[in-house]
């Protein structure tokens, strides 16, 4: 987790924190809000492992895809987050937004969790192209080495099969299936 910075939890609604006392000028004692950008909002709320808070982040009409889970609408990703979180509970997480605006974000993340189907170790550095409307995520693409993934939490057949274009549909049926099961359990 070389470079990257871990930011503080806690934040509320649409990009403000909950009102914290702070000493101002003279020694008084004020409570302030604190402005929480988009990015900083639904990373500290993975790193919190708090997955409704994450699916708030998400815009009505959000767009997802990465090099496992593929494209997801906006049911699917905030499904698989729950699905993620729950399931798993060792997730720890650096990240540091290289920038950020009113339309958008780049971050690099860096994650270590267990994958709970295999047991295996992973570690996932990754890097997250954000599109915002109205301050919420509209288009989120990360982008990670796959087969270094399919590797590490797969073990053997990720290395011997992870190229294969026949094995990432197995995958991708298979997590749709979780996907689905999440959604009906709703």
């Amino acid at each position: 987790m070389e470079g990257l910075q871990r930011y503080p939890a806690g934040s509320g609604e649409r990009g403000i924190s909950y009102p914290q006392d702070r000493t101002i000028a003279g020694g008084s004692r004020r409570p302030y809000l604190v402005i929480v950008s988009p990015a900083h909002r639904f990373y500290s709320a993975l790193q919190q492992h708090d997955w409704r808070a994450m699916n708030a982040c998400y815009h009505p009409e959000a767009r997802f895809h990465d090099p496992v889970f593929g494209h997801l609408d906006a049911d699917g990703v905030r499904a698989m987050w729950q699905l993620l979180l729950s399931r798993g509970t060792d997730l720890q997480l650096a990240y540091e937004v290289e920038r950020e605006g009113e339309e958008g974000a780049v971050v690099h993340w860096e994650a270590r969790y267990t994958f709970t189907r295999t047991g295996r170790q992973v570690v996932n550095k990754a890097r997250t192209v954000m599109t915002l409307r109205d301050g919420l995520v509209l288009h989120q693409d990360d982008a990670f080495d796959r087969w270094r993934w399919a590797r590490q939490a797969l073990g053997m057949p990720g290395l011997l099969l992870g190229w294969s274009p026949a094995f990432w549909r197995k995958v991708r049926g298979q997590l749709r299936g979780a996907l689905d099961r999440q959604r009906k359990g709703q």
